[in-house]
């Protein structure tokens, strides 16, 4: 068995178990000030499995769906220079993880840029969550927003 598979396994069922315990909290929270609710889908995967391709072609026939790729959003902040791109540079730097909730704040961002951009509220967001600390740090920020599914690519190495 591939520990790789196994791992995104363990993960889409946190994600699961997660998403039964948002729909129970959901009307009780007002949405964010600057972002309305937004409907969300996780699309997840190893190096290589599509996700990004697949989101691509997505959001090109899937009117009103937005792709963010969590990779890109971290490389743009890093190029900033702003106060999250030198926490991210030197956490890269040290050869550390880029923390949770610092990847929510990217991933929030972005989808306030494009709902000010043209409106969007549906967002397919391309590789995360990666753990269950992710979800953690999602759910404390970014709970409102509806997690419609979440897409699991599985490429075999051959």
């Amino acid at each position: 068995r591939c520990p790789f598979s196994y791992g995104i396994f363990i993960g889409t069922m946190s994600v699961v178990t997660l998403l039964k315990r948002r729909q129970k909290e959901l009307a009780q929270r007002p949405s964010l000030p600057s972002l309305p609710i937004c409907e969300v889908v996780f699309v997840l995967g190893g190096p290589g499995a599509g996700k990004g391709t697949q989101c691509q072609l997505l959001e090109e026939r899937l009117e009103g769906w937005v792709h963010l790729s969590t990779g890109e959003l971290l490389r743009a902040e890093r190029k900033s220079g702003g106060e999250l791109g030198d926490i991210i540079n030197a956490k890269i730097d040290a050869g550390e993880l880029v923390p949770s909730s610092i990847t929510v704040k990217c991933l929030e961002q972005g989808m306030i840029a494009a709902f000010k951009k043209d409106k969007s509220t549906k967002f397919l967001i391309d590789g995360f969550p990666r753990s269950k600390e992710n979800m953690q740090a999602w759910d404390k920020t970014m709970n409102d927003h509806t997690i419609k599914f979440v897409l699991d690519f599985e490429c075999p190495e051959e």
